[in-house]
Formats: C-alpha cells, structure tokens, sequence
C-alpha cells in the first residue's frame, strides 16, 4: 500500500444493536488509515444481522459502493472486518481499486513501524500466515487451460508453488524468530539472576505508555499521538524514591479486533509481560471509550497469561479531562491518575509503584559471611535492608523482600536467611 496521497472508502457491516460500537471502530479505522497518510473521504456502514459469505455486505450495497468509488475517484476500499478469501476475490472483481480489511491495514502499520531485526521479522511472519489461505483462486483462468481427469492446468501448478515457497518462508522466519527469542531470554534470564525487578507498561494504542516512560526515565523513545506510534520493547531503568534501581518496558500497544496471526507473532515478545513483578496498565482517561480499551487490554492479557500479576493501574491524560465532564472512575488503592506533563505526577507515580513493588513482602533477618560480597550485593539490589551490622566476621542484616525475590535466591542464600511467616 502506497503510503502517500492515497484516498480510502470506509465499509462496516454489524448488526443495529451494535451500532455505537461499529460507529466507535469505523472511527478507530478512520485513525488507523489516518496512521499511514491515507485520506478518507467517506465511510459506508450496512446494517445487517448476518454478514454476507460472498460479499460481506450486501451485493446491492457493494454495487453503490463501487459506484460511490468511481465518483470520488476513490484509490482502495477499507473493510473495518477481516475478509474472507472469497469475499476478498468477489469484492476485487466488483471495486476499480484495490480491497484492504482491518488486519491487512494493521500490517501496514505495523510492517512501516517495525524498526528492530525481531519485530521486522514479527510482521513478516503475521503477513505470510495471513496470505497462505488466501492464495486460493489465484490463476484461476489459468488452470482451466488443459485442465481435465487426471491433468493440471498451469494455474493450479503455480498455486502450489506459491504455497511451497511461502511454507519455506514461514518455516525460516519461525527459526530465525527462535534464535533471537533464545538470546532475548538470555538477557532475560540475567536479569532475573541479577535480581533485576521489572516493570511492565501495558495498555491500549495510544494511552501514553511511550510519553510516561520518556518522562520517568529520560529517554527518547518516539511518542506521538497517533496509533501504534512505536511497536518495539524499550527498557530504561529508574530510580524509585526509596533507591532501588527497577527496569520500566514499554510494550507495544493494543487494540480491538488485534489481528490473531500478530499476537501471535509478537507472543515472544509480548510474554516478556508475563516475566514482569508488576504490570502498570496506562489508561487514556480522557478518552471516551476508556472503560472499552480496559476489557480490550485485560482479554490480552488473559490470552498471555499474565492477568494474575500484580497491576498498578494508571489514568493518563488528566490534563485533558474537562472540569464539567463527570468522573467516570472511581478512587481505588491501585489506581493513580496522572498527567505525564507534572513533574508532581511523575514523583507520585514513582511513589506508587515502588509502594506496589513493597506489597507482599516477607520481613526476615541474614547472618552473611563478610566474604560472601556477591551474596551481600544480591540483598542490597533486591530486598529492602532495614538494619545491618558486624558480628565478627558476619554480617547480620534485617531486611523485607518480596515472595518473588526471595524464590530466586540460590539455596546457599536462602539457608542463611530466617523469614519471619
């Protein structure tokens, strides 16, 4: 898709008790193909309660759609569903312009976006299992020719072909995906030998993760307001007011209706949330569909596994809230809401999350050989030493550490440390 001056018919289809929600995703679409400079001139929603499986919507309104393209001059048509092969094949026949869905879009996004080796071959991956189904009917004309008992026609023969090359393509994507999950999780696995704690940022696309982490940490990772501004995992580590040094990742944002093949070509990546000792969800406060984006984000999460993990929920954009629109969420001890511009906001939400890292955690007491220095370290970087002092040549520490960190102590540590249950 040509990313540049491109003009787009948007199509919906969905039954009259959904309408504010197909009304909501057409919008979202619209912001979408806004995403890659496409201009939409117009949007079509059908009403309808069961979608056409030729058509999607309905031949009538295909056909006052394809005029509706020739008027406009119109350079592709964006369906807010996932197409099916055939209906991709009888609408490409119908439209003088090319047919995207949602998914295809995402890609778009996502293929334009994607900066590191890992998330390159991420989208590369989701596309070829997108298109492997829906190579059938290509050259169709083709494999008329000579076709009969116990005979191919050309067409058919390049078919095959097609989905040989593109089996060989996935199969050697999926590998090269497995060697840069295996160092990721080396890096990974230092960490948590380290005794490094992690925080994770989730949310839904454009919430503000991005802005949050540059304003915590000072980096420079790309924020803008646009949907899936940044796709890759950024890790900066932080300060929290009591010390301690946790690393904060931002991770790619969410959306509804996320196309299937691209969770599950992120997983790798996304399951380093699963390995996170605490996750801070950044809600778009202001947005008016917030409450919508949270069922969106906890689905995700749920689909990783990582629902159970302690969260910290953050409502971003504060400043944006009117002072007469009504308070859609209530005060909860997890919850903090906050303005990435307020410096105040950001010394709160460093509090906060050093307060969510500090729950749960067991008080104990360690008798510490003096020359067990690595050992030493290790407690310093991943408890909370109240009190120390010498005895001879040990070193006895009072000291409050969380269930997680103490589980990966080695069990020579472990045996010199009495927890008080």
């Amino acid at each position: 898709m040509n990313p540049q001056n491109e003009r787009a018919i948007l199509v919906g289809c969905g039954s009259k008790k959904q309408e504010s929600e197909l009304v909501s995703s057409i919008a979202e679409l619209q912001r979408l193909a806004e995403a890659v400079n496409v201009e939409v001139i117009q949007s079509v929603i059908q009403f309808r309660e069961n979608k056409d499986p030729a058509w999607c919507i309905g031949k009538g309104k295909a056909i006052e759609i394809a005029t509706l393209v020739e008027e406009h001059e119109a350079d592709l048509v964006l369906f807010d569903q996932e197409l099916s092969p055939a209906q991709v094949n009888h609408l490409g026949q119908l439209f003088p312009c090319k047919v995207l869905d949602r998914t295809q879009l995402i890609f778009n996004i996502f293929a334009q976006r994607a900066q590191t080796k890992e998330g390159r071959l991420q989208v590369q991956l989701a596309q070829l299992e997108y298109l492997l189904p829906r190579l059938t009917g290509r050259g169709k004309e083709l494999s008329r020719l000579g076709a009969g008992i116990r005979t191919r026609g050309p067409g058919e023969s390049k078919l095959e072909a097609d989905r040989r090359h593109i089996h060989r393509q996935i199969r050697a994507l999926k590998k090269e995906l497995a060697e840069v999950k295996r160092h990721r999780m080396l890096y990974c696995t230092r960490r948590k030998k380290n005794n490094m704690v992690q925080v994770a940022f989730v949310g839904y696309t454009n919430a503000g993760k991005s802005t949050l982490l540059n304003q915590l940490t000072g980096a420079d990772v790309l924020a803008e307001n646009r949907l899936f501004a940044t796709l890759d995992p950024t890790t900066r580590a932080i300060e929290l007011a009591d010390g301690k040094k946790v690393l904060l990742t931002d991770t790619v944002g969410f959306i509804r209706n996320l196309p299937h093949d691209l969770v599950a070509a992120f997983r790798s990546t996304l399951e380093e949330v699963t390995q996170a000792d605490l996750l801070v969800h950044v809600v778009d406060a202001s947005h008016p569909e917030a409450h919508e984006q949270m069922e969106v984000v906890e689905n995700v999460l749920i689909e990783l596994g990582a629902a159970h993990l302690p969260r910290l929920t953050v409502l971003n954009k504060k400043d944006q809230l009117g002072v007469s629109e009504p308070k859609i969420f209530q005060p909860q001890q997890d919850t903090v809401m906050v303005s990435a511009w307020e410096p105040q906001d950001m010394l709160l939400l460093k509090e906060k999350i050093g307060q969510m890292l500090t729950k749960k955690k067991l008080l104990g007491q360690a008798k510490i050989p003096v020359e067990k220095g690595d050992w030493i370290s290790i407690l310093y970087r991943s408890a909370e030493v109240l009190s120390s002092k010498v005895s001879g040549v040990t070193m006895l520490f009072r000291l409050r550490v969380s269930i997680e960190n103490y589980e990966r102590f080695s069990p020579e540590l472990k045996a010199c440390i009495q927890m008080d249950y």
